[in-house]
């Protein structure tokens, strides 16, 4: 405790306090029932901390850990200001503590407390780290009690009355559930304009006209020039591009600023565009039209700065009271979140732990190296990890059917997988990244997520994408030096898989388009896709 007693922090709070509160790096909710009073608080003593543990668990990206510690760090200011206790540690003062339940014991110790509170954490590795200390605090005679963050619109213990481990569910199914019992976009019983998904209506693709036209995305300027310091001076291994100045969103104010920039400028378009890909718009910063028409508010939901309903209601004003949008645009964005996002966290509370090492597929290639690197021939693959490294980010469809395709056809180790993910991604916290990632993306959960695997030939990436235009591989070809390596490896990958596949409805025709082949073509095209699978590297 040494360490920690010698902190300027402590002796500028008081010596002893009944309990103390921790509130986790993705626990940043002002609004949750623990802030009603700060007057009714005064033995009650918050910690917000930097924790060695949370940067080392997966190699992150930079600006990952940089919008973390930078929200936690204006957090606990804010509610500071608002008159409750708070400690703010960071790196220099927990680096001495092994791991989370050693800091909180010191800290227990140091203050007498008898009660600990915490609310449930999101993370199943967090979940249970806490339930172990929870119990280990019962036999010191200290109470401990947990709450619910308040966030999301299934809360934790009524998860069971939507999802079940002995069957598989469907996002649809679900979300119209969430639309009936919270009342988006509906007209009685039954959705405005009597569709409940305007999915068809959501897939155009970017022309030279409209990426002439494509709206600059706001960026912020938050200074994180002292967090990076830390960073390194802790030695903390991290990756991607970074600056002194944080470009995303790190408190509240800033995060209704890019609602409301979302909704004002980009949610016209939004649904029309959602699966858009385009290199043309250029990547460099100042160009700013790298997120499309995109909202970039993934991070501030799953940090809980804003509230999901917040969120949706905010957009569904905007399009009750804005002409230009329509139904389809609004729609395709209140489905992604209270949809989507909803159903993904129940899927992974339902079956973990077990879910974290489900392969189905049984893929057990190594990613490649240039996952890390965009060193890659490919351009829709350079394009879309480039960005990626560059900031941080890449939307749903991008990291579905380009990186994740690549991934799925490929065969790559779901493990391998997760792990660049959850590390690579600003927004990417393990509740929503394994079931999108090893469940939508690499099918490793057998179904439970989607109904197919979503694998695809280089005709997918031509058809929504313009990457395909410049690209050293030809599209169009299945064979040869210069051609695009995505159709032999996606023949290679729906034959491998025949047997497991063939029988699925919305598969058979895949499989009657390759019978009608000739035998030598097929040979040669599975042929081809074992020598680019041999080589993955230098692809």
């Amino acid at each position: 405790m040494s360490a920690l007693l010698s902190s300027v922090k402590l002796t500028e709070l008081k010596n002893n306090y009944s309990k103390i509160r921790l509130i986790l790096g993705d626990q940043l909710n002002a609004n949750h029932s623990w802030f009603k009073n700060s007057s009714e608080q005064t033995d009650c003593l918050y910690l917000i901390a930097e924790l060695p543990q949370e940067t080392t668990y997966v190699k992150h990206h930079e600006q990952k850990i940089l919008a973390f510690f930078a929200s936690m760090q204006a957090f606990a200011k804010a509610l500071s200001e608002a008159g409750f206790d708070v400690l703010h540690l960071t790196l220099d003062e927990s680096c001495g503590y092994g791991n989370l339940p050693d800091l909180l014991s010191a800290l227990l110790n140091h203050y007498a407390c008898k009660q600990f509170e915490y609310q449930q954490p999101d993370e199943y590795r967090l979940a249970d780290q806490l339930s172990q200390f929870q119990a280990a605090l019962s036999q010191q005679g200290i109470l401990s009690f947990i709450y619910e963050t308040e966030h999301f619109l299934v809360a934790q213990t009524e998860l069971e009355n939507y999802f079940s481990a002995d069957k598989n569910q469907r996002m649809e199914t679900f979300y119209r559930k969430m639309r009936k019992r919270y009342d988006l976009l509906m007209q009685g019983d039954k959705p405005q304009g009597d569709k409940w998904n305007y999915d068809a209506d959501n897939r155009k693709k970017l022309n030279k006209q409209d990426i002439a036209n494509l709206p600059s995305a706001l960026v912020f300027s938050n200074d994180v020039s002292e967090i990076r310091a830390r960073l390194e001076k802790h030695q903390v291994q991290c990756f991607g591009q970074a600056s002194d100045q944080l470009l995303w969103p790190i408190n509240r104010t800033q995060a209704l600023t890019l609602l409301d920039h979302f909704c004002r400028v980009c949610l016209p378009l939004f649904g029309h565009f959602q699966d858009a890909m385009t290199c043309k718009a250029k990547d460099a910063i100042d160009d700013k039209q790298w997120s499309l028409y995109h909202s970039r508010l993934s991070f501030v939901l799953n940090a809980k700065i804003l509230h999901p309903l917040q969120v949706v209601k905010t957009a569904i004003e905007h399009y009750e009271q804005n002409p230009s949008i329509n139904l389809a645009q609004v729609e395709g964005f209140v489905r992604q979140i209270i949809g989507w996002r909803e159903f993904v966290r129940g899927v992974y509370w339902t079956h973990m732990p077990h879910y974290q090492n489900y392969n189905h597929l049984k893929a057990e290639r190594d990613l490649p190296n240039w996952f890390w690197t965009a060193e890659t021939k490919m351009n829709c693959l350079h394009h879309a990890i480039k960005q990626s490294l560059d900031y941080a980010y890449a939307h749903h469809i991008q990291r579905l059917m380009v990186t994740g395709n690549f991934c799925l056809i490929a065969g790559i180790q779901p493990d391998q997988v997760d792990a660049w993910y959850l590390g690579i991604y600003i927004d990417a916290i393990e509740w929503v990244e394994m079931p999108n990632t090893r469940g939508m993306s690499q099918f490793a959960d057998g179904g439970i997520v989607g109904s197919k695997p979503y694998a695809a030939s280089g005709n997918y990436t031509n058809k929504m994408t313009d990457y395909c235009s410049s690209c050293q591989y030809d599209v169009k070809q299945k064979l040869g030096d210069n051609a695009c390596p995505l159709n032999s490896l996606y023949w290679q990958f729906m034959i491998k898989h025949r047997e497991l596949l063939a029988k699925n409805p919305r598969i058979g025709m895949v499989y009657r388009n390759w019978d009608k082949q000739a035998p030598e073509t097929q040979q040669h095209v599975l042929q081809h896709a074992q020598k680019l699978l041999a080589n993955l590297d230098q692809l």
